[in-house]
């Protein structure tokens, strides 16, 4: 079995189609909170994906399908797909569960062969992120990334958009990814929403075909919260971990009552962070107490 510490990251561990082996594919499929998480990010996507309202079914391509929860979110919404994965073992259990989509064994970094402009747009959960990895001698980013966003260009239609979720490890990944597809003739760029939480923020890299249309906006600009997003880090995490974090979470705060906490954030913390947000052009309350707590919107 893989072994992965608490909060790592999958791509630094292995191979894709090695680190997603059968126990690890049983176990993503079965968690439930994984499946919570996947369900809104792909509702995201779709959002973002801004698909003609005509109540006509979309050819949808689903990349990274893993074990078909993303593409059981699109069936719900009455659309066609295809789904490619590198692992047999997250396709195996795929079949396991009869989703409605075709299903295709393949490596993205090869690029997708299919027909020039079959598909009405294009999404993925989680997995673009594995191109930015040497995890092979044979294997060079940028070309691997070179020849996927050629071939995903290549098979959407006119018009069509691709919605691809990420979790890159640094800026420069993320601006990697953006630059290999605005390269080959994609339009548009990154999308972050919740860009001011730590455990909320997620990554949409929005790329349009033939189109000059405006950047959809993101989420949360206002530092506002969602509801999901107070309990939830990277879907990466380890499952008993999670459960260790939450369920411990409460308990560790009502210890913590009526004790000096000695990481407190100070005076000088907040007055240094307000100028910083102020420089951001963010609204940013009056001085007062200093205690860093989040101040109640009044409606």
């Amino acid at each position: 079995a893989i072994e992965m510490g608490r909060g790592g990251r999958p791509e630094l561990v292995a191979p894709p189609e090695v680190y997603y082996n059968d126990d690890e594919a049983q176990k993503y499929t079965n968690n439930s909170r994984i499946i919570n998480i996947q369900t809104a990010l792909t509702e995201r996507a779709l959002e973002l994906l801004n698909l003609p309202k005509d109540s006509q079914p979309k050819m949808i391509l689903d990349l990274g399908c893993g074990s078909g929860l993303s593409g059981e979110v699109l069936t719900e919404h009455g659309h066609i797909w295809m789904g490619f994965d590198i692992s047999e073992s997250m396709l195996d259990v795929a079949l396991e569960r009869e989703v409605e989509g075709d299903l295709c064994l393949h490596d993205l970094g090869h690029g997708m062969p299919l027909r020039p402009g079959m598909f009405d747009g294009a999404i993925s959960i989680s997995a673009v992120q594995w191109l930015c990895n040497a995890d092979k001698t044979c294997n060079e980013p940028k070309r691997r990334m070179k020849r996927f966003f050629e071939t995903l260009y290549s098979c959407l239609s006119r018009g069509a958009r691709a919605v691809l979720q990420i979790y890159p490890e640094t800026h420069s990944q993320a601006e990697m990814l953006v630059t290999a597809a605005m390269k080959v003739g994609f339009s548009g760029g990154l999308v972050v929403d919740f860009p001011h939480s730590t455990r909320a923020k997620k990554h949409f890299l929005v790329l349009m075909v033939g189109s000059n249309m405006a950047i959809p906006q993101a989420k949360g600009l206002n530092g506002e919260d969602e509801e999901m997003a107070e309990d939830e880090e990277s879907e990466d995490d380890e499952e008993e971990a999670t459960q260790i974090k939450v369920m411990g979470r409460e308990r560790l705060r009502r210890r913590a009552m009526g004790k000096k906490d000695k990481n407190r954030k100070g005076k000088d913390w907040v007055v240094r962070k307000k100028e910083q947000m102020r420089k951001k052009g963010r609204e940013v309350a009056n001085d007062s107490k200093y205690t860093a707590r989040r101040r109640k919107k009044i409606l």
